[in-house]
């Protein structure tokens, strides 16, 4: 049955990993066209903070699903799954493969594995939560969410707001645990075989210094007037999930008058640390992934082979 299926390739990594890099160096030497997995790229006008490719690099390397949305509309793992779906699609009619390539894990595992019917979101629900978000804390409904459902606090990290009041939100709407929802969920098998790989540096250190360095980037190339810009036209509040991306959340603290200038830098940094992370964690998690050896010379010629061979495979 696999053989039948038409192929597409994931290129996973935590943020600052260079897939981007990677990707557009694929595209053009082989027949691959790039769709972005990230929940922030989806966004438009939120460029700098989110390390958006330029116009010069889109050029030679389209991506789709990149600025399909404002900032103050709201965008799903799910909505993903159809856009990507549906440009993946596109792309075997055409005769090309789909290059899947981003950080965001939810949205792989949602597009690889389907998802859960769930409730939609419940505004007056959510403001209640948020409002409790900023009197208790994050982390004391993250405690909360243990009581009331400890499966899916053990896979939610305590800094992942979004995450954990959707968590709860579910539990208030329907009474019933968020784990439990998902393991009631149909399979929705893809219809593509699957070549997963994954570039991430070896050593830790290695990627805190690029994320270190992509951050000061960020800050010179107007990264503070970006978010001012945002923020300014009146319509977006920084409760909305774009302006919870990362980065974007300090950058906001800091205009606001929350955290000094050193301060909004250092707290950036470190979430993005901390999404790295949670990347890692995620990726570690699938064991039908191949990691790209970092220390060979040629990483591009390893990543090219390996495709080449996974297309020839599907075609004997």
């Amino acid at each position: 049955m696999d053989q039948v299926l038409p192929p597409a390739i994931f290129l996973m990594g935590p943020t600052a990993s260079g897939k981007t890099e990677l990707a557009v160096e694929l595209v053009q030497r082989l027949p691959l066209e790039i769709i972005s997995v990230d929940s922030a790229l989806v966004y438009r006008g939120m460029d700098i903070g989110t390390a958006k490719p330029d116009a010069e690099l889109l050029k030679r390397a389209p991506h789709r699903l990149i600025d399909i949305v404002d900032p103050v509309e709201a965008y799903s793992a799910a909505a993903f799954r159809q856009d990507a779906l549906q440009a993946m699609a596109e792309i075997t009619e055409a005769g090309n493969i789909p290059l899947l390539v981003g950080g965001s894990m939810l949205y792989f595992r949602a597009l690889e594995h389907g998802l859960a019917e769930l409730p939609a979101a419940d505004p007056v629900l959510r403001v209640r939560l948020d409002a409790e978000m900023r009197v208790l804390g994050i982390q004391k409904l993250h405690q909360r969410l243990q009581q009331l459902d400890a499966a899916s606090a053990a896979k939610i990290h305590p800094n992942d707001p979004q995450r954990v009041l959707r968590a709860l939100e579910v539990i208030s709407i329907t009474g019933r645990p968020l784990s439990e929802l998902q393991a009631e969920r149909q399979a929705e098998p893809l219809p593509f075989r699957l070549l997963k790989l994954v570039r991430a540096p070896r050593e830790r250190a290695q990627l805190h210094q690029r994320i270190a360095l992509r951050f000061q980037r960020m800050l010179e190339a107007g990264f503070e007037q970006e978010v001012a810009g945002l923020i300014g036209c009146g319509d977006l509040s920084p409760e909305l999930p774009s302006m919870r991306s990362v980065g974007y959340r300090q950058m906001i603290k800091y205009l606001q008058g929350e955290y000094s200038r050193e301060e909004m830098i250092e707290r950036g940094i470190i979430a993005t640390r901390q999404l790295a992370k949670r990347q890692f964690t995620w990726l570690r998690a699938d064991k039908e992934l191949i990691w790209l050896d970092e220390e060979v010379p040629d990483l591009l010629g390893q990543a090219r082979e390996l495709i080449v061979n996974f297309i020839d495979h599907g075609a004997n």
